[in-house]
């Protein structure tokens, strides 16, 4: 597995929780992500998603967009049981995150929270950058990064997809926390 060196924050002095995402595609496993939260940068997004994965939220939620040279994008309650046509159009009654918007680059591997037009929107979902992204930078709220498994999200990225950029085979994930 690629291995990253951490991205450095304003204040990257305090301890960094770790999470495995395990993937799935037709009941074989695809690999693992493990990804890196900086509660330093983005604290409110760091909780959100810390309390989604406490719950067990994300387990069976797909990577419902591949779009090869920019992101993959999951997290979406309706990707676990609704059609696909609903698939990254998320739950109006789910808690909103204020945008916390830094100095970080959208980099290979970075972790941001995926929204609508409105900065404040951002809810469950999150996208992991495939290459650099530098036209996200100050839109987007970055709150981790992937430290291991880019194999496994270049494999998602190149998977087959339809003309909405969702995957032909559901791409489903586990994800459970580290440290």
């Amino acid at each position: 597995m690629e291995e990253k060196k951490p991205q450095k924050s304003e204040k990257s002095t305090e301890k960094r929780p770790q999470y495995e995402i395990q993937v799935t595609q037709k009941g074989n496993e695809l690999g693992k992500i493990v990804i890196e939260l900086f509660p330093d940068v983005a604290p409110e997004h760091v909780n959100n998603f810390d309390s989604l994965v406490s719950i067990g939220f994300y387990n069976g939620t797909a990577f419902h967009r591949v779009v090869p040279g920019f992101v993959i994008q999951g997290g979406d309650p309706n990707s676990k049981s609704k059609p696909k046509e609903t698939w990254g159009m998320g739950d109006p009654s789910q808690t909103r995150v204020i945008a916390e918007f830094s100095q970080l680059n959208h980099k290979r591997g970075t972790i941001s929270a995926a929204r609508s037009n409105d900065p404040n929107s951002a809810t469950s979902q999150f996208f992991i950058c495939v290459k650099d992204v530098p036209s996200l930078d100050g839109q987007y709220s970055i709150f981790g990064e992937t430290i291991s498994g880019m194999d496994v999200v270049d494999a998602i990225v190149n998977s087959p997809r339809d003309s909405h950029d969702r995957p032909i085979d559901k791409i489903e994930m586990t994800i459970k926390k580290l440290k």
